[in-house]
């Protein structure tokens, strides 16, 4: 054989630099898409029709239906989607990314590229160093672009020539002589290689390669491709494990959708395969033929192997259609909801890692902020029941305080670490950086703000252990500086679900004047009562330093706030507190 380890290491090579550029190529697209990705899906899925056209569409856009589905996933999480909407995403999903083969085999095989593809890395190569972002981000997919194709090129001159190396077909023969059974069996081979090269579209490339180069031949191909497509699915639904019940639901499902079209279609394999033939020979007038000396028939069958790949996916999305009621049934069967998460508070957007377009990785961390708000929220609220229910389970709520209080705390941390880890893998624009500035400083005053209400908790303990009590006024004054405070919080929940310049800071200012306002105001009474023995000392204690505590979380809210509209405005608050 004349084909050394060398070589084999020449073509690993070809593979990685192919891969690449569809990286570069990928991230370019998302960064030019920007958080227009996000209206996209937000604003298109009010059903599932729409959302099968916005699942395709996106998947164009991004080259990734990756990316697509995690943000689906993610609007379910935040109530943007229903999970049946959702499907309707994952299924357009499917159709999009069948584009990347089409490009392939296009531009691959049909027309000598590499030349324009080299001089467009020369014509935008420049660009890369441009201060305009759109003008760079234009040029990294453009360069993505032309590496996609070199790396193309090379994997097509490093598969050995068939008719050099006649051991290669001898070898592959073992397997394809089975029959139907062969092609299930590279059905299975199709989904390893997907698996193992961590991308469909690199797996679809090296069929669409092997089939042009005569390697094998078109049933054989297209039982590769239905495995590649079951592979791609299998990567997704190993990232879901760590997710929560709606990823691994979403995961669950595009599994299932699938399985179940590869199952249709193997039944149907020689019937759909004569009319993907019909149809070239129809359109080109040249048969599928992958052993020909004739480039341009050996061409035709990867636009046959593309249409295949295509119909595929559209035929599962049409048979499939209105089945999706009782598929979505199936998986939440399959994938039960383990219970109530009202207590259960966990990072539910970005345990999947960082995204690849800087703008949909800093969407998936403000949605973690603003589940962090919740909590604050919800720790108010709790922090109110045991200041004025009698009847309250109070060691039941101490516990929950407390986890609450250490749940912020691990918020805090897996935050700010993945905000980092967005920083250190992508290049980021000024602005995005400013923001992420911003929401580091915006989850540390969040972090402070959960600690003063746990303190406050343990206030409250002690004053009942040794049976301190308030009069009726001081408890009045100190409920409401506790709605006011809620005021406050509530506004700030809302403000950090905003883009900075939708946040109106000048509504938050006031609230905050007002809990100042009712702070000088009952700490003025407070010091009448304690002259007057209205109540013990260190119920007195207490009481000051509760409402102290309270006007402190005021402040930190503000912090958030200002945060959240990416600006400081001390002397606004200045101005604020001496009008």
């Amino acid at each position: 054989m004349n084909y050394s380890f060398f070589d084999f290491l020449q073509l690993i090579g070809a593979l990685g630099i192919f891969i690449f550029g569809m990286k570069i190529f990928s991230e370019g697209l998302q960064n030019i898409a920007g958080s227009r990705l996000k209206g996209i899906l937000s604003g298109m899925t009010r059903n599932r029709f729409t959302g099968v056209l916005t699942g395709f569409g996106t998947t164009a856009i991004t080259q990734s239906s990756t990316t697509t589905t995690v943000m689906a996933v993610s609007f379910v999480n935040a109530g943007l989607l229903t999970f049946v909407e959702s499907t309707g995403v994952i299924m357009g999903a499917n159709i999009g990314t069948t584009i990347t083969a089409w490009i392939v085999a296009l531009f691959g095989f049909k027309m000598k590229i590499t030349p324009i593809a080299i001089a467009m890395i020369g014509i935008f190569f420049a660009f890369l160093f441009s201060k305009n972002s759109r003008w760079r981000n234009i040029a990294e997919t453009m360069v993505g672009f032309g590496i996609l194709f070199i790396g193309l090129e090379f994997i097509k001159n490093g598969v050995p020539d068939i008719r050099s190396n006649p051991e290669i077909l001898a070898f592959l023969d073992m397997f394809t002589g089975y029959g139907y059974f062969s092609l299930v069996l590279f059905v299975i081979i199709g989904t390893v290689l997907t698996l193992l090269m961590q991308s469909s579209s690199a797996a679809t490339a090296v069929t669409l390669v092997m089939l042009f180069e005569g390697w094998i031949s078109f049933p054989i191909a297209a039982a590769m491709v239905l495995g590649e497509n079951i592979g791609t699915t299998v990567t997704a639904n190993l990232a879901a494990m760590v997710g929560n019940v709606h990823a691994k639901r979403a995961a669950r499902f595009h599994f299932l959708f699938n399985i179940i079209g590869v199952i249709w279609m193997m039944a149907s394999i020689y019937f759909v395969l004569d009319a993907i033939d019909w149809a070239v020979q129809t359109f080109t007038n040249n048969p599928i033929s992958v052993l020909s000396d004739d480039p341009a028939a050996r061409s035709n069958a990867t636009l046959a192997l593309s249409l295949f790949h295509t119909s595929f996916n559209v035929l599962n999305v049409i048979i499939l259609f209105a089945f999706v009621p009782q598929l979505v049934r199936l998986v939440e069967y399959l994938q039960p909801d383990s219970g109530s998460d009202e207590d259960n508070f966990h990072l539910r957007y970005i345990s999947a890692g960082v995204m690849t377009s800087p703008n949909l990785s800093i969407e998936q961390a403000q949605k973690e902020i603003q589940q962090f708000a919740d909590v604050l929220e919800k720790m108010h609220d709790s922090v109110n029941e045991l200041l004025f229910d009698p009847k309250a389970a109070r060691e039941k709520l101490m516990e929950r305080i407390q986890k609450y209080e250490q749940a912020t705390d691990q918020f805090e941390i897996e935050i700010s670490d993945y905000l980092v880890s967005i920083s250190e893998r992508t290049h980021l624009e000024h602005d995005l950086t400013e923001r992420m500035r911003f929401m580091q400083t915006m989850i540390n005053d969040m972090e402070r703000i959960a600690d003063i209400y746990f303190q406050i908790s343990k206030l409250l303990e002690r004053m009942h252990e040794t049976k301190s009590a308030w009069p009726e006024v001081a408890t009045a004054e100190i409920e409401q500086m506790m709605i006011a405070v809620r005021d406050v919080i509530t506004n700030m929940h809302l403000n950090v679900a905003m883009d900075p310049q939708e946040v109106d800071l000048d509504h938050a200012i006031v609230l905050e004047n007002e809990v100042d306002k009712l702070r000088d105001e009952y700490r003025g009474n407070h010091y009448v009562r304690l002259e007057n023995g209205d109540y013990s000392p260190r119920a007195g204690v207490t009481f000051i330093d509760v409402l102290n505590r309270l006007e402190r979380i005021a402040d930190h809210v503000l912090n958030v706030n200002e945060s959240a509209a990416g600006r400081r405005l001390k002397a606004m608050r200045i101005l604020g507190q001496n009008r």
